[in-house]
C-alpha cells in the first residue's frame, strides 16, 4: 500500500539538503497523492523552503533547545504513514524521536553512527562506494518506487533572476569561483585561486567572480586572490542571497570550488563544476553531474596521509590534513577549465 504522507528528515547541510531536493522531487511526480512533510534548518529553508507541493517544517538550530520545544508543538498532534530518516546526527536523532510514524526508513548499518539506528525498523539497501546523492534518493526503494536520475527544480524568483543580471551583465562567458568550504582544510590556497582566475582573463577572455557568504573567512579569503591576481575581478562576495546564487550560476560557463555545499547548488543549475578533491572523494560527494570535472587528488592523499590507497579507507573517510589540498595543482584546474571552454555552453552543461 502506498503511503498517503511522508515526513523527510534532513536538516543540514546544504550540499545534502540539495541531494534530498532530488529525492522530494521524485516522490512527488511519483506519489502525486501523497502529502509531503520535510523538517528542515532555518538556512537550508531560505534555499529550498519555497518547493512546490511540499510543507516544510522548520527547526531554527541556533534557538537551541526553544527551537526543538517549538518543532515538539508542531509534531504533536501529527502522524506519518512514513518517516525518512536521511540525516545521522545526534540533533536529526533527537528531532526523528518527535516524530510519529508508522514506518521509520533509515541508512544501512554500515553508514549508521550517533545511535541512528536505534530510531528506524526498516533501512535502505546496502550498498558500497554510493555517491550521496544515490544514497538518498534509495531512499524510495523500500516505498516500492524507482529511484531513477535526479531532478532538482529549485525555484528562483523573478526578482534574483534580475539581481543576477546586474551583478554579472551581459553574455560573457564567466567563471565563478567560490573558494571556501565550511571545512577549512578543504580549502585551496587563494595564490593558486588567482593563477586560474588570470588564466581564464587572459587567456579565454573571460570573466571571474569571487563569490561567498559574509563570513570572516570568505572575506579574507576573497581579499587575498584579489591581491594576488594580476587580472581584474569581480568581487560579489556578501552581495547575494543563497537564491541569488543559484541565478548567478544559471550565468556561468563553469564553477570552480572546493567540496561545498555551493558545490552542489551549482550542480543542481546544470553548469559545469570544477570540484576540487583531495580531503574528500569525488566519487562520494563530488558534483553529480560534473565528475568528469573533478580534481581528484584523493588517492594521492590517502597514500601521502595514510600509507594506503583510497580504496582500503573505509568509504566517505576523509582526509582533512593541513597542506592536504596543496596536492591539487594549478595546471590540473587549468586542464579541465580549458576543455570546458573548448565545448559549445549548452554541451558542457
Amino acid at each position: 500500500m502506498l503511503p498517503g504522507s511522508i515526513c523527510i528528515l534532513r536538516l543540514s547541510a546544504l550540499g545534502d539538503v540539495v541531494h534530498a531536493v532530488a529525492l522530494a522531487q521524485s516522490l512527488r511526480e511519483q506519489l502525486p497523492h501523497a502529502r509531503l512533510t520535510w523538517i528542515v534548518g532555518k538556512v537550508e529553508a531560505k534555499l529550498v523552503g519555497d518547493l512546490p507541493g511540499i510543507e516544510f517544517l522548520v527547526l531554527d538550530k541556533a534557538a537551541g533547545w526553544s527551537g526543538i520545544a517549538q518543532l515538539r508543538r508542531a509534531l504533536a498532534r501529527r502522524r506519518f504513514d512514513v518517516l525518512l530518516h536521511c540525516q545521522v546526527s545526534l540533533r536529526a536523532n533527537l528531532v526523528a524521536a518527535l516524530v510519529r510514524a508508522r514506518r521509520r526508513i533509515g541508512f544501512d548499518r554500515s553508514r549508521a553512527k550517533d545511535l541512528h539506528g536505534l530510531l528506524l525498523d526498516e533501512r535502505i539497501p546496502a550498498a558500497p562506494a554510493q555517491h550521496v546523492q544515490d544514497a538518498l534518493l534509495s531512499f524510495q526503494v523500500p516505498l516500492g518506487l524507482v529511484a531513477g536520475p535526479p531532478r532538482w527544480d529549485i525555484p528562483i524568483a523573478q526578482a534574483d533572476h534580475e539581481v543576477a543580471a546586474s551583478l554579472l551583465p551581459g553574455d560573457l562567458p564567466t567563471l565563478i569561483i567560490s573558494p571556501c568550504s565550511s571545512h577549512a582544510l578543504r580549502n585551496w590556497r587563494a595564490e593558486r585561486y588567482a593563477a586560474v582566475a588570470d588564466h581564464a582573463v587572459a587567456r579565454l577572455g573571460w570573466r571571474v567572480a569571487i563569490c561567498g557568504g559574509r563570513s570572516r573567512i570568505e572575506r579574507e579569503t576573497a581579499d587575498a586572490i584579489l591581491q594576488a591576481s594580476r587580472e581584474p575581478l569581480l568581487d560579489l562576495v556578501g552581495k547575494d542571497t543563497l537564491k541569488q546564487f543559484l541565478a548567478l550560476c544559471l550565468r556561468a560557463r563553469a564553477v570552480l570550488t572546493p567540496d561545498s555545499g555551493p558545490m552542489h547548488m551549482a550542480n543542481a543549475m546544470g553548469v559545469p563544476v570544477i570540484g576540487l578533491h583531495a580531503a574528500s572523494n569525488p566519487a562520494r560527494s563530488g558534483a553529480y553531474g560534473s565528475r568528469t570535472f573533478a580534481i581528484d587528488c584523493y588517492d594521492e592523499a590517502a597514500r601521502r596521509y595514510r600509507g594506503v590507497p583510497a580504496s582500503a579507507l573505509r568509504w566517505g573517510s576523509k582526509l582533512e590534513y593541513p597542506g592536504v589540498m596543496d596536492l591539487v595543482e594549478v595546471q590540473a584546474v587549468v586542464d579541465v577549465l580549458s576543455r570546458i571552454a573548448a565545448q559549445p555552453a549548452s554541451v558542457a552543461r
